[in-house]
């Protein structure tokens, strides 16, 4: 599909956090040299990452836009822009303010983060007022062994498609281990359906992210079905190439992605 003939908005993003353990700005080449739309700014531990000017200089240095912020609110990022996880939403905003993006994809607070936990809905709604941005919750998933029944470890859920968040986004990877239907998710999100991290999974207990159509989600039906159901917002991938054994391999699963998204994400007969 063409620049001139894919419909507006529809843009095919790459994650930074698909190039780990190479850095940010290694994410914005690989984005730029490839010929994705755009780039979603993981923030984590890589110092680039959590500079508002260096996110800037890379997103003008390759003449990319960044078309969203992932706040920091993994486990292994609970220090990064300090440990006040409301703070670090209003700095995530603060962020896509400065480059132009118009979300900040976030997770459901851990259980263990009772005080945050308890505001969370409607603190995300007063961010988006305040705002203006976007703040798009990710379905994750119970905490499972392969022979254990998952564990809850997320408040008020892991579903958000169960909570009334204005925008929402979904994640193939953590719906693997959750064995959600993500189809029957995006059907029930409807119009607050705001983002994807198109990836795959196995359905292991693992988070996998595997290149799309690697794995057991059904991620072409996905995304021919959203793109007929008349999601406006922006597909990226979120793939693991952790494993990769060299910059070529990496390039490799980063092209057949965003190939892969490319021929499935149209309107389809339905349109």
């Amino acid at each position: 599909m063409t620049e001139a003939s894919r419909p507006p908005g529809r843009r095919i993003g790459l994650s930074t956090a698909s190039v780990y353990p190479e850095s940010t700005a290694h994410g914005f080449a690989y984005a730029a040299s490839l010929g994705y739309d755009a780039v979603e700014v993981m923030v984590g531990i890589d110092a680039l990452s959590q500079q508002v000017a260096a996110v800037a200089q890379l997103a003008d240095h390759h003449a990319i836009p960044v078309c969203a912020v992932h706040a920091p609110c993994l486990l292994f990022t609970q220090r990064v822009w300090g440990t006040e996880p409301w703070g670090k939403l209003e700095r995530s905003a603060e962020m896509a303010q400065a480059v132009g993006a118009e979300v900040v994809v976030v997770h459901p607070p851990f259980r263990w983060q009772k005080e945050y936990a308890a505001g969370f809905v409607n603190g995300i709604a007063a961010l988006e007022a305040s705002t203006g941005i976007a703040f798009a919750v990710e379905n994750m998933y119970p905490w499972r062994a392969s022979s254990r029944r998952g564990m809850e470890m997320y408040l008020p859920g892991w579903d958000p498609s169960q909570e009334s968040y204005a925008h929402t986004t979904i994640d193939l990877s953590h719906a693997a281990i959750a064995r959600s239907d993500v189809v029957e998710m995006a059907v029930r999100m409807g119009s607050r359906l705001r983002h994807v991290h198109l990836t795959d999974g196995s359905g292991s207990a693992k988070d996998e992210h595997l290149v799309p159509g690697r794995g057991v989600m059904g991620a072409a039906e996905f995304l021919r079905h959203v793109a007929d159901s008349g999601f406006g917002g922006d597909v990226v991938l979120e793939i693991n190439t952790r494993k990769a054994t060299s910059r070529e391999q990496r390039e490799a699963d980063l092209r057949e992605s965003l190939e892969f998204a490319r021929a499935h994400f149209a309107v389809g007969t339905r349109s």
